[in-house]
């Protein structure tokens, strides 16, 4: 039974996601929600994490929680035109989702400025203590 609830939560967002992707490129979506409307996107299509999913609960928390919030908030701030135009191109599409690389690598490059930040942050403080 919560297979197939998940199963069909699971293709409503893609399906949402989708709408989302495709009201971002529409040239009547206002910039700065246009903006937003990317960042949900490469974000969730995005292969790496914010908040890896190896960390446990809080790994999950930005997959079960961040993304279906961004998609959200896209969709209740779209004019009804872009978004009823949205969804008929992502109804009409049954291609993978893309995959976005450069949100990818800003991930990285993030977790990595936040690793060398810790590191600085230990020397330091292990400086002091000697």
């Amino acid at each position: 039974m919560w297979k197939g609830v998940w199963r069909q939560w699971a293709a409503a967002l893609r399906s949402e996601l989708l709408t989302v992707y495709y009201a971002a490129r529409d040239r009547e979506t206002p910039w700065g929600l246009r903006l937003l409307a990317l960042a949900v996107a490469a974000y969730a299509l995005s292969p790496i994490d914010l908040i890896p999913d190896f960390i446990p609960v809080l790994g999950w928390l930005d997959d079960l929680l961040l993304v279906p919030l961004g998609l959200w908030l896209v969709l209740r701030l779209l004019p009804p035109a872009v978004l009823q135009r949205a969804r008929g191109r992502a109804a009409q599409q049954r291609l993978r989702l893309p995959r976005n690389l450069l949100v990818a690598g800003l991930i990285v490059l993030l977790w990595l400025l936040a690793l060398g930040a810790l590191g600085v942050w230990l020397l330091r403080g292990m400086a002091g203590t000697v």
